[in-house]
Formats: C-alpha cells, structure tokens, sequence
C-alpha cells in the first residue's frame, strides 16, 4: 500500500516573506493586528466606552480602540463620532491596499490618509489566519474549494508474488536446491568416512571370493569353496567388483565404493522424491535418509548392500521419471531391477513396490494405462528373474540365505526394539508425512496451487501406504526369522521407499513459508546424533585384528589346518599364503578320528584337538562364546598345543582378547 503525499498550495508571491513576521492586519485569533510589546496606545486613541460589545474571540481586544469610519462587525456597536482616530492610522501613505484583497465582513475600506501606527506593519501574507464559520477567505487561503487533484506519482511500487517460493521451476531455484543436495552429500560421506577398523568377518569374506572368483575367471583356478551355495547374493557380481578395486586401492578402495553407491542412493532419492512431490520434501527425506545408521554404515561397509540399494533406487528412479513415457519406456526398470536382486537375494522384497509405483506413478497422467505399465513391469521382471535363477547355479545359495534359511532364537519384543532404534524416529515421520499428505493434497503453499488439479484422496493413501508399508517388511520378516542378523542393513533398505514420505512430513512441520524451522533443524538433528551414536558402535562391534594378523602370519602356509572364530578375516589378510580350504570355522563342524569314529557337534571339536588336528588356533570369544569355551578347555593340558599370544582388544561391548595358540608337535 502507497499513502498519497501532502502536496504544497502555492501561495501569491510575499515580498517581505523573508523578514521577521511581527504582525499584520489579523493575528492568529482575530481581526486585528498582534500589539507590540510594551507599545502605549497612540495618541488620539480614545478607549472603547464600556458598554461596547466584541463578539468572543474576535473583533478589538479589550482596551484597543476602533478606527474611525470603521464599521464594526456584525455584534459591535457603532463607534461614536466623538472617537477619533490618530493620525497614520491605517495603511502606510503611498502604500495601497493589496488589489484582491477585502476587508472583513462590516469593516469600510481604510482610508489612504490613514498610515499604521508605529510599531505596527503591514504583512497580509506573514501569518495564517483563523476565520469563524462563514467568514469570507483572506489573502493566501482558499475558502469552501474543492481540493486539487493530487499529481500522479512518478515512480510505481512493482507488485510482489503471492509467495517467496513461487511454483515455476526456474534455473536459480534448481541450481540452489542442487548446492543444498551437495551439503548434504558432503555430510553423509563426513559421517562415513569418519568410521575406522579392520575388516569385518562379511567384508573378509567377500573380498576373498571375490579374488578367488576372478582367479578362476581369468586363470581357471579351481575355487575352493562353492560360494554359490551359501552366499546371500551372487558370488560373480558385487565380489568380483569389490575385488578389483581391492587389488589396486586395498580395502579402503573397496570401501569407497560402497561410499560411492550410498551417495548415489541418496541423489537419486532426492531425484524421484522431487519428481513425486517438490524440491523442499526431496532435500528434507534425502537429509533424513543421509544421517542414519544404516546409511552411514553401508557407506563404508565392504558388502553388496550398498550396492544392491543403490540398484534398487535405480530403478524406482526410471520407474517415476517414465510415468509420462510411452508405457513400454518402464521396462528400462526390468534390468536394473532383476541385477539388485542378483547382487543381493534380499532385495526382490521390494520388488512389489516397484511394481505397484509402476501403477500409482503413471496413473495421474496416463490413466488405465498406467494397469498396462504395471503389467508390463511385473511380466519383464518375473520373466528375467526365472531365467536368471533356472539358468545357473544360484538357487541353492537363494534357498539356503533367503527361502530356506534357519530361524533364530531372538524375541518378536527384541526385534521390534531394535527396528525402532534404527529407523524408528524416521519412519514415524513419514507416518505423519502420509497422514498430512491424505488430509491435504498441496505441496506449495501458493494459493495459485489450491486451481490444480490434484490427485484423490484415495490415490495419496494409496501411495502413502506403499511407501511407508515398506518400510515394515524387512523388520516383519525378520520377525518370522526370529533373527537380528543384518536387521540394520535392511531396515536401510526399507527407509529408502519411506524416505519420500519422510520429507513431506518435515515440511509439513515447519509449516508454509518455513514458519517453524526450529521443528525441522530439531527432528533434524536428533536423527543425526543417533546415526552418529548408532554407526560408531556398530563399527566397533569387532576387534581390531592388525595385532593378531601380525602374530600369525609366519605361523601359516600352504599345508596347514587352522580353526579360528572368524576364519574370513586371516584368510582375506593372509590370501597370498592361505586359502578358505584351508580354515576350520567355530559353527559347524564334522570329523571322523584317527580310529574311524564320525564325530559331530562340541564332541567333533573335542575329538580333533585331541588328535592335534589343528596346526594354529585363533579364539576371539566373540562370535561363538559357548563353542570358543570347548576349545578352550579342549586345549588345557593337551600336549599337542601351546599358548603362543593372548592380545586384549577393546570393542563397542568392552573388553576381550584374541587367544593363539599353535601346535607343538
């Protein structure tokens, strides 16, 4: 809003304007002139009789005499003829009365011959003068005139949009919002690259395949074991991979790989999230998504998850960026897809998402047609997939990992303890995002958005309960397994279809126009300090095993039997002088003695140490207390083995230490 300026009246031209204003023909409550200070009434003035009237507030001031051939007003009595007055009273000789100008209503034209008593000066422009009601306009006034009209302004105040986030895509706003996604990227790789140990069991593990799966595909080296048939995702992809990055970066290579997969994840979440909603809930789900325990870890975790999840948002990306393709673009989806399966078996439990994005996706623009993308998906994904399992040797490794695999001992009450450690803070905030987005459909607080058209209500519940309902299966078959193995990884797994909803939420709780900040930073910063707390305890579950490997590495060669907790790890450190066949692990294990007897179970370890069946023993009393306790007693007074180190570590639980010992004879 303008206010319209107070314009100036210019006034008839004053040439004593400039000198002191000491009076004029009317003060400023009156008709007559403001008397000097001190100044003794001219001689040949006589004195108002008593008895003659002035009208309240005008006329002659008590004691001040009337002019001579003065009428007086209306409410004066006439002066009597006897009252004269003194000489040079009135206008100055010589000087006119201004032309224009008229004398108060009742008041005769002062005479030439009258002067102005000395003192007083002739001034009609010096002061304003205050007129009753119906009294005619004095010199420099307009009196009952319309005001002019006021001049136009020359300049114009532009008009501002209805919002600071306006709906328009435009470069600026891409190109800050890109800068925002590069903090955050910047921040998720900080918090991975923080975390620091040797490798762990899983890590040893796929490593070591994976060089000895490309020594068998390059040299035709026999591999020694058949990792097809118990690995949780195919030996000849993500192994193969990692390994070829350790060979020349070493273990840190491989783990900035996955570094590389995660970061990749989360440009792609912001990517489908901003092609679902808008850039502020993209930003705001891939900053949650970022902090988390599962991410951070992935990100410098040497195994196929991050690998597998960064698949799978690949081809959840292809599916949303297709939805106004023609219908056969969606099978751009198909590879992508079946590969994350390949590379880890886990992931075909998202795959009906996918499927059904393919559907709500395509939907608003495509109509019935979006059935026919849906159909088109599942078909190509079903129809690779068998030709992937039927056509090698993987199904034994599906099974036993994934279909078929063993139930453990760990309670419904534990497990949903921890998913809600891990990802519960995030997955109640897309609940709520969910919710919100059901209640109310816009995304922009602009009220040029409430004339799109939007989608149903039914379409945005649908989508809400899809989106976040995947985040459950993981923790739900977890449930059905009764185990916490891998439970953090996958629970990541499930965050990324949640992680859109996520960001609606957090900008439904800061409000339109970033009314309450405060609430985001906070939501914000609590998942940050959790993820942080979170990943450094989980890389810190293992030991440190750089003083064990130094002490065994001349104690290995090509001929011996070695038993260790955790084989993986010596055999991925030490491959150039061990191989897998070589090692004895402390979960299962099947001999037959020196006499033909066939032993199983503790009575099979106990068996083979006491035919010194073992060159080196390593014990960590982590990864089977109760197996590492047989051994232990099994060894005590047996002539066969000495103590050779017994190496403290300190991990997230405490305490503990790596045990040696080696055979004497």
């Amino acid at each position: 809003m303008t206010s319209r300026p107070e314009y100036y009246t210019p006034q008839p031209y004053d040439p004593y304007a400039e000198e002191e204003q000491q009076g004029g023909w009317f003060n400023s409550d009156g008709y007559l002139p403001r008397r000097p200070q001190g100044h003794e009434v001219p001689q040949g003035y006589h004195q108002v009789p008593q008895g003659y009237d002035t009208p309240q507030d005008y006329g002659v001031a008590q004691g001040h005499p009337v002019p001579q051939e003065y009428d007086t007003a209306q409410g004066y009595h006439q002066v009597p003829q006897g009252y004269d007055t003194p000489q040079d009273y009135g206008v100055a000789q010589g000087h006119p009365v201004p032309q224009g100008y008229d004398t108060a209503q009742g008041y005769h034209q002062v005479p030439q011959e009258y002067g102005i008593p000395e003192g007083y000066e002739y001034d009609p422009g010096a002061h304003a003068y205050q007129q009753p009601d119906g009294q005619p306009a004095y010199p420099g006034q307009t009196a009952e005139e319309e005001p002019a009209a006021p001049a136009e302004p020359g300049y114009h105040v532009p008009e501002t949009p209805e919002v600071g986030w306006d709906m328009a895509a435009s470069r600026r706003r891409a190109w800050v919002s890109r800068a925002v996604l590069l903090c955050v990227l910047a921040v998720q790789a900080v918090l991975s690259l923080r975390l620091a140990n040797t490798a762990f069991q899983d890590e040893a593990l796929y490593l070591a395949a994976g060089h000895a799966e490309l020594q068998h595909l390059l040299h035709g080296t026999p591999l020694p074991i058949d990792y097809a048939a118990y690995f949780s995702g195919s030996p000849q992809l993500y192994p193969v991979l990692a390994a070829a990055v350790d060979d020349v970066l070493g273990l840190t290579g491989a783990r900035l790989l996955s570094l590389a997969f995660m970061l990749g994840t989360t440009g792609l979440l912001y990517s489908f999230t901003r092609r679902l909603f808008n850039e502020r809930a993209a930003l705001a789900g891939a900053a949650l998504f970022a902090v988390v325990q599962s991410t951070v870890v992935m990100g410098y975790f040497a195994t196929y998850d991050a690998a597998a999840v960064f698949l799978l948002a690949l081809a959840t990306w292809i599916v949303v960026r297709t939805d106004r393709a023609p219908v056969a673009a969606v099978l751009l989806a198909v590879p992508v897809a079946v590969l994350a399966v390949g590379v880890k078996y886990a992931a075909g439990l998202y795959l009906p998402t996918i499927v059904v994005l393919a559907l709500l996706t395509g939907w608003p623009h495509q109509g019935r047609k979006a059935f026919l993308r849906m159909l088109l998906l599942a078909l190509g994904i079903g129809a690779l997939l068998a030709a992937g399992m039927y056509g090698t040797d993987l199904m034994a490794g599906v099974r036993q990992t994934t279909t078929d695999r063993d139930h453990g001992s760990d309670s419904t009450a534990f497990l949903l303890q921890r998913s809600g450690e891990w990802g519960g803070l995030m997955f109640l905030t897309a609940v709520g995002g969910a919710v919100s987005y059901v209640r109310r459909s816009r995304m922009n607080e602009s009220p040029a958005a409430q004339r799109l058209g939007n989608p149903g209500w039914r379409w945005r519940a649908l989508l809400g309960l899809v989106l976040c309902g995947t985040a459950l299966l993981a923790p739900a078959y977890q449930i059905h397994l009764g185990t916490v193995v891998s439970l953090f990884k996958h629970v990541g797994f499930g965050l990324l279809f949640a992680a859109p909803m996520a960001g609606v939420g957090v900008t439904r709780l800061i409000g339109a126009h970033f009314r309450y900040p405060q609430l985001g930073i906070m939501l914000w910063t609590a998942t940050l300090c959790l993820g942080i707390s979170q990943a450094d305890w989980r890389f810190g579950v293992w030991p440190d095993s750089s003083k064990m490997i130094r002490v065994i590495d001349s104690h290995v060669d090509r001929e011996g039997h070695y038993l260790a907790s955790t084989p993986e790890v010596p055999v991925y450190y030490l491959r150039d002088k061990t191989t897998h066949r070589q090692w004895q692990g402390v979960f299962a294990l099947e001999y037959t003695d020196k006499k033909g007897t066939y032993h199983q179970g503790d009575e099979a370890y106990r068996a083979a140490l006491r035919d010194g069946e073992f060159d080196l023993i390593v014990l960590d009393g982590l990864t089977n207390p109760r197996v590492d306790a047989v051994v232990a007693d099994a060894v005590k007074g047996n002539p066969h083995y000495r103590l050779l180190a017994d190496l403290p570590f300190r991990n997230s639980s405490g305490t503990g230490h790596y045990r040696v010992w080696t055979k004497t004879s």
